[in-house]
């Protein structure tokens, strides 16, 4: 199976600083995920990195996990998350998983 993260930023692309409380990206990130018709779960990370200026930022962001979605579908989403969340670009990284369920009744 294929386990694919999208990474976006909650930096404001024009502000370079986050416009709205942590838990308002994370309700629309919820919204999209469920227009998409796909299962999820994300984590909430905090990182740095360096503009091509050289200059660092901090940055809070969202990683949505994803396993076995459709790779258009990731990408579509990935578009519509960039233009909602005003980045510059969103992050996705795709690796094989082996996973499997296992349950159990009582």
């Amino acid at each position: 199976m294929l386990e694919t993260k999208i990474y976006i930023g909650l930096n404001d692309a024009d502000l370079k600083t986050q416009k709205f409380e942590t838990t308002r990206y994370t309700s629309l990130l919820k919204r999209v995920c469920m227009s998409y018709h796909l299962p999820f779960s994300f984590s909430i990370a905090e990182g740095g990195y360096f503009h091509d200026d050289g200059t660092y930022t901090q940055e809070t962001s969202l990683i949505l996990s994803l396993i076995d979605a459709d790779r258009s579908t990731v990408e579509e989403m990935a578009k519509d998350l960039c233009v909602f969340f005003n980045q510059e670009s969103i992050l996705i990284t795709e690796t094989e998983v082996n996973s499997y369920f296992i349950r159990e009744s009582l």
